[in-house]
This record gives structure tokens, C-alpha cells and sequence, in this order.
């Protein structure tokens, strides 16, 4: 059992990591950005097992004692998390992704070159720091290229990350995964997206359902496979090393409305709306988790299908 240090817990990806972390028997401290409690999707059980700690990564006073709180290891997600949030606010997603993971990464780097602490800092960046580079599954060997102002940004940790680690002593170590979706992840992400606009489509008897490019083509993980991997770089990830996580099939857009339109069952007709057509959007994004499976053994286990399932049922009319 360790002492697990998650920020932004409450979120997304953060309530799925929390639900494993525990059950793995690692106490957890959540950190979240003050304010009213959010529906973080954990059961009562689970919330009440977690120590919940305030964080705004803006604030050198906030930053500094969450750093204080003694922890085995740190997974860094909170951040500005959607490309299209990023575009609105270029400013916003520098000062969070990039200014906040430096100043959390600085303290933990003060506290182990001071000889108080000594955590393995396992920071969540994303696939898209390699931008509209290839036609082919991406290794970490890659160059990056990014190419939106969310996966600038993410770069800007990970620099932040190389440079605090050499500087200080500190471990980090880079995860990179591709596209993720599962129940509870909102609609800002195309998967949820998808369903929620078919779904609609179903309850008002129509079928023709507006959508944005159906052209390129993903990786698609379950948030569950994603976690477990964090939860395997935790324990075998090599400090200093970066590690994509993905599964290595490719899926356009378009098969993946597909394949959810028949679970939702509909017979959908698509009606493109430039509206909802991302400007920085990457064509082909793929991995190769080769070097990932070679350090822990990890690979995927929730086969799309299922995926998009529980997507669908998740959600509520």
C-alpha cells in the first residue's frame, strides 16, 4: 500500500483513477480546485475513503502546501482538458497545463532537493503534443509537432517536467496517451457527443443528426485501460522516460457513429455542420504502446464495442 496523490480527482479521468487506486489498496489524497462539491461519480464509499485536499495550481500558497501533504507518488491531470476550451482560451490553458505543472513540479523538485520528500511524479500529458505528423501508429521516438493551443500547452509540461527532474532529483515520468472515452465523460468529447445527439435523434423520431468532420481517424481507448496504465507506469515506469498509451487500432470518425448509431438504434442520416468543425483537427492519431507493454505487461482489455455501450447507457434522456 502507498500514499497516491491525485489532482484533479473530481474530474473525468480522475474519478475512474481514484475507483482503481483504491481498490489496488493505495490510500488516496484528491486534490480539486476549491468550491462548491462537484458530481465527481464516485459512490459514497468510495468519497468518503479518499482525503480530499483544495488545489489551485494559479496559487504559489495553494501549490505549496498541497505539496507538503507526504505522498508516495503524484498523478498530475488536472488541467484545461478539452482542445476546444484550450482554443477559446489560449491564455488559460498555458497558465494551467503549463505555468500550474511547472509551479506543483517545482515544489515537489524544492521538497526532494531539499531531502523531504521523494515522489514519483507521474504527469498526464496527451497524444496530440505530436500533431499532424504521420500516417502511421506514433512511438515516442516521434518529433512533436503540436498543432491547438491544448497541445502546446501540454508540451509546455512536459518540458517543465524534463527540466524540473534534472534540475532537482525529482522522478517524473510522461504518459502520453491517445483518444480515451467511457461512461460519465461529458460532451465537449466527440464519443459522448455522438451518442447524446443520437439519442435525441431516437426519443424525437428523426434521423437526420448534425455532425462535424467524420474524416479522421483515432485511437480509441476505454478510460478504464488508461487508468490501469497509469496505475502500471506508477510501478514500473522508468523516471525520466515517456510512454504512449494506446491501443494501436485506428478508427474514423465516421465507424464510430456507425457502430453507435446501431447500438443506440437508429438509422441515422448525417448532416454535416460547419459548426461543429474542429479547426485544429488531426487526421490521423495512432499509437504504439510497444515500449509501454515492454516496461508492466499492460495492454487493453474492453473491446470498443463495449465501450461505446457503456458510453450510451450512462448517459440519461
Amino acid at each position: 500500500m502507498s500514499i497516491v496523490l491525485v489532482t484533479g480527482a473530481d474530474g473525468f479521468v480522475g474519478r475512474w483513477l481514484v475507483r482503481a487506486l483504491l481498490a489496488a489498496g493505495h490510500d488516496v489524497l484528491g486534490a480539486v480546485q476549491p468550491g462548491p462539491p462537484t458530481d465527481d461519480g464516485l459512490t459514497d464509499v468510495e468519497r468518503a475513503a479518499v482525503r480530499w485536499l483544495p488545489l489551485e495550481l494559479g496559487d504559489a500558497r495553494s501549490v505549496r502546501h498541497l505539496a507538503e501533504h507526504p505522498c508516495d507518488a503524484v498523478v498530475h491531470l488536472a488541467a484545461v482538458a478539452s482542445g476546444g476550451d484550450a482554443l477559446r482560451d489560449p491564455g488559460l490553458a498555458w497558465a494551467v497545463n503549463a505555468a500550474g505543472t511547472a509551479r506543483l513540479l517545482g515544489e515537489f523538485g524544492r521538497l526532494r532537493n531539499g531531502g523531504e520528500a521523494d515522489p514519483l511524479v507521474l504527469l498526464v500529458s496527451t497524444a496530440e503534443v505530436y500533431g499532424r505528423a504521420a500516417t502511421r501508429p506514433l512511438t515516442e521516438t516521434d518529433a512533436t509537432n503540436p498543432c491547438s493551443p491544448y497541445a502546446a500547452s501540454k508540451l509546455g509540461a512536459e518540458l517543465a517536467a524534463r527540466e524540473t527532474g534534472e534540475r532537482t532529483g525529482l522522478r517524473t515520468v510522461v504518459a502520453r496517451p491517445f483518444p480515451h472515452t467511457g461512461p460519465g465523460q461529458d460532451e465537449r468529447f466527440v464519443v459522448p457527443a455522438f451518442a447524446r445527439r443520437l439519442r435525441g435523434a431516437r426519443l424525437a423520431g428523426a434521423k437526420v443528426v448534425k455532425v462535424g468532420n467524420l474524416e479522421p481517424v483515432r485511437d480509441m481507448l476505454d478510460v478504464r485501460d488508461v487508468t490501469a496504465a497509469y496505475l502500471a507506469l506508477l510501478a514500473r515506469g522508468a523516471p525520466g522516460e515517456v510512454y504512449n498509451i494506446a491501443g494501436g487500432a485506428g478508427h474514423s470518425l465516421e465507424a464510430l457513429f456507425t457502430r453507435l448509431a446501431a447500438i443506440v438504434g437508429v438509422d441515422a442520416i448525417t448532416e454535416p455542420d460547419p459548426a461543429l468543425v474542429r479547426p485544429a483537427d488531426i487526421p490521423y492519431l495512432v499509437g504504439d504502446a510497444a515500449k509501454l507493454r515492454a516496461a508492466t505487461g499492460w495492454a487493453p482489455r474492453v473491446p470498443l464495442e463495449q465501450t461505446l455501450r457503456d458510453v450510451v447507457d450512462a448517459q440519461t434522456d
